[in-house]
């Protein structure tokens, strides 16, 4: 699967290339982005701004995708959906599950507030 990657100081915007986006292809993702959780900067953002549709079984590993960083205290927030996969994503109901913004400047700042309240919470345990 071809993905843009650009590295930030603080994160990483993943933009896949496609503009369908498969349950076979979401799983390459997947396996593309587990591995950041052992960087030292694991916060991704993942800019859907090229996938004009996804099926039923992506929508789910993307969920999961997401779930499994935030169980490891790190960031992944999904930005520049479709109209299509965003009415698709809500068809499963797990839009409401996911963290999404419309914009990736607005994902930066979502990143940047989940950073700031990790130290914030962390330091109180």
């Amino acid at each position: 699967m071809n993905v843009k990657t650009d590295t930030k100081e603080k994160f990483s915007v993943i933009t896949p290339e496609a503009a369908e986006l498969t349950a076979n292809m979401t799983e390459e993702l997947n396996i593309m982005l587990l591995p950041y959780l052992q960087k030292d900067i694991p916060h991704i953002i993942l800019n859907m701004s090229e996938v004009k549709s996804i099926n039923d079984k992506a929508g789910e590993i993307l969920s999961n995708l997401q779930q499994q960083f935030y169980e490891n205290n790190a960031s992944m927030v999904i930005c520049g959906l479709q109209p299509d996969v965003e009415q698709q994503l809500d068809k499963l109901e797990l839009l409401e599950f996911l963290n999404v913004t419309p914009t990736e400047s607005e994902a930066w700042d979502i990143v940047q507030m989940e950073l700031i309240e990790r130290e914030i919470l962390g330091g109180e345990e």
